[in-house]
């Protein structure tokens, strides 16, 4: 008996600064995750590559040897060619953090590979990495389609007076301007929101991305009128290990006084601020809620995260003029009942009232039944974003799920 023939798929690729995850849909509908998995700790001591396949019903992990994200994503494709399911590939999709003027996801071109390479000043620590692994998955089969998903074309459509920031105009005309991130994210939790509770995702929504990159955007019938972070990631809350806002005059001041350089002055608010750096001990917020107790400083950089999570709340219901629906995601946000809690307390004035039984459970809605705004928890899915984008922009479901044949993936062999 001959095999069952596969259905079409799409890999969703997630690179981070010290990781790539990596996820592959089946086509069809609804789309089903059939493998995924990342490769963590990239460059440092124990790298690793996670799998699960729930097709076969197995997973696993594995050392490997991987110095930066090029060695790591040839690893990795080493790994991928050899697995089964991923002999139907159609098209891969990238997260690419920044995208500048784009407002919908691209095909990859050697144009679009140049435009990005020339954009990356504007983010130094993500660009790169993300280039060379668009490039790395080109070089092994150019033939396969490679979409490029940009995390800032979700607020393109935020109003000038949320895009300019108070410095001279001539720099405008050089990009600096605000553009915002976590946009796949909030374009799938605006999605889920919609299939929820459509007349709340046509209204006012805060929606609340707490992980180890901490936002907030506020989305007015269906589009983003404004976003905590700014000209980078590393504006605007709180974050594991980004300072969020700070005050223009510290750079002047840590440059006259401790001699640091702009480059050492981007590492301390990327890699050394934050919890990690108002603790002085961890980044992980699980940590610090277990220390909070006996650690004054780990108490602090709890009650730091939450207060300007709070803050942020209020503001954005101000500028949306109400408030309908708060959604909370990410690592913290979905899993946190005590940081939901922190977040949500005295704001009973904007009609955020929640039940502390359904916070406990995590449950998708925390708010009480009576209260006048729906505040609910959304397990974000980036790299399902991802695979729907690609579906999208190849025109893949309009040919079913199977596809043609000419598109799927045949990866070359390195030469040794």
């Amino acid at each position: 008996m001959k095999p069952a023939k596969r259905k079409s798929s799409i890999l969703a690729v997630n690179g981070g600064s010290s990781s790539i995850r990596f996820a592959l849909y089946e086509t069809g509908a609804p789309m089903r995750r059939i493998l995924d998995g990342k490769v963590d700790r990239i460059g440092l001591p124990g790298t690793r590559l996670h799998f699960s396949d729930r097709i076969e019903g197995r997973e696993g992990s594995r050392r490997i040897t991987a110095a930066d994200h090029r060695t790591a994503v040839g690893v990795l494709l080493d790994w991928l060619e050899v697995q089964p399911a991923f002999a139907a590939v159609q098209g891969v999709g990238h997260r690419v953090v920044h995208g500048m003027a784009h407002s919908e996801p691209e095909r990859v071109t050697p144009e679009l590979i140049e435009e990005l390479t020339r954009i990356t000043p504007f983010d130094p620590d993500h660009m790169p990495r993300e280039i060379e692994l668009i490039q790395a998955f080109m070089e092994r089969n150019p033939s396969l389609p490679q979409i490029a998903c940009f995390d800032t074309a979700f607020h393109r459509t935020m109003p000038r007076v949320a895009r300019i920031l108070a410095i001279p105009r001539r720099f405008e005309a050089k990009g600096v301007m605000r553009y915002g991130f976590h946009g796949l994210s909030y374009t799938f939790l605006m999605e889920e929101l919609r299939r929820v509770d459509g007349p709340a995702a046509r209204g006012r929504v805060i929606l609340a991305h707490l992980g180890n990159g901490a936002s907030m955007a506020a989305v007015k019938r269906g589009r983003s009128i404004d976003t905590t972070m700014g000209f980078t990631p590393a504006a605007g809350l709180v974050m594991s290990t980004r300072s969020g806002d700070l005050d223009p005059g510290i750079v002047g001041f840590l440059a006259r006084r401790e001699g640091m350089s702009a480059p050492e002055f981007q590492k301390m608010v990327n890699r050394e601020s934050g919890l990690l750096g108002v603790s002085g001990t961890s980044s992980d917020m699980r940590d610090l809620l277990k220390r909070e107790l006996r650690d004054v400083r780990a108490a602090e950089a709890v009650g730091l995260f939450c207060y300007q999570a709070k803050k942020w709340v209020a503001a954005y219901a101000g500028a949306l003029g109400g408030l309908d629906a708060l959604v909370f995601s990410g690592g913290i946000g979905e899993n946190s009942p005590a940081v939901r809690a922190r977040i949500c307390k005295g704001l009973g004035f904007l009609g955020i009232e929640l039940d502390p039984r359904r916070n406990a459970a995590n449950s998708r809605l925390i708010s009480r039944s009576s209260s006048p705004v729906a505040v609910r928890v959304i397990r974000t899915d980036e790299e399902l974003m991802i695979a729907r984008s690609v579906i999208r922009t190849l025109g893949l479901g309009r040919r079913g799920a199977g596809g043609s044949r000419s598109g799927t993936l045949r990866l070359r062999k390195r030469s040794k």
